[in-house]
């Protein structure tokens, strides 16, 4: 029995992301290739990451930087956000995704939109941006120095709780 794939889809990697690495078929959709990629990461496979990109990412494809983070972290999943298009009948197409690993212990995630066309048929990846979490908004007013304490004790918030 073969392992599971790192993408995180379930299946074995022999019926997931090995074909696709190996050019024994292309990805159907602009998500299986992202699963691909990462588990290019995940295995060291940095020349699938410069196969499958455009022309304008290979010009600025740092091999030794991303072998580098590949061989230094621990992948520990992937999970797919969102997609929009990239189905087997687009030219286009956008995968949301975290995925997760580890470096000297410390447990990391990298939160990308990531953008995909067809290129001569195939899927490549054009381009990522980071998403960013929501700012924390305050569901209540902000509490004055002079207002009451809302711990009910009867005392100014700056005699009590806001010390």
């Amino acid at each position: 029995m073969s392992e599971l794939c790192p993408c995180g889809s379930g299946l074995e990697f022999d019926a997931c992301c090995g074909p696709i690495l190996d050019g024994a078929r292309p990805a159907p959709t602009a998500e299986a290739l992202m699963r691909a990629r990462y588990t290019a990461y995940a295995r060291g496979r940095i020349d699938f990451l410069y196969d499958s990109s455009v022309e304008s990412v290979r010009a600025d494809f740092d091999a030794d930087a991303s072998r580098n983070w590949s061989e230094s972290a621990t992948w520990t999943g992937m999970e797919v956000v969102a997609t929009d298009k990239g189905g087997e009948a687009d030219q286009d197409g956008t995968v949301e995704f975290i995925a997760r690993y580890t470096m000297n212990g410390t447990p990391y995630e990298h939160h990308e939109r990531s953008f995909f066309s067809r290129v001569d048929g195939a899927w490549r990846f054009v381009d990522g941006v980071l998403v960013k979490p929501e700012p924390i908004r305050r569901a209540t007013p902000k509490i004055g120095r002079n207002d009451p304490c809302p711990c009910g004790s009867g005392k100014k918030y700056k005699k009590c709780c806001g010390r």
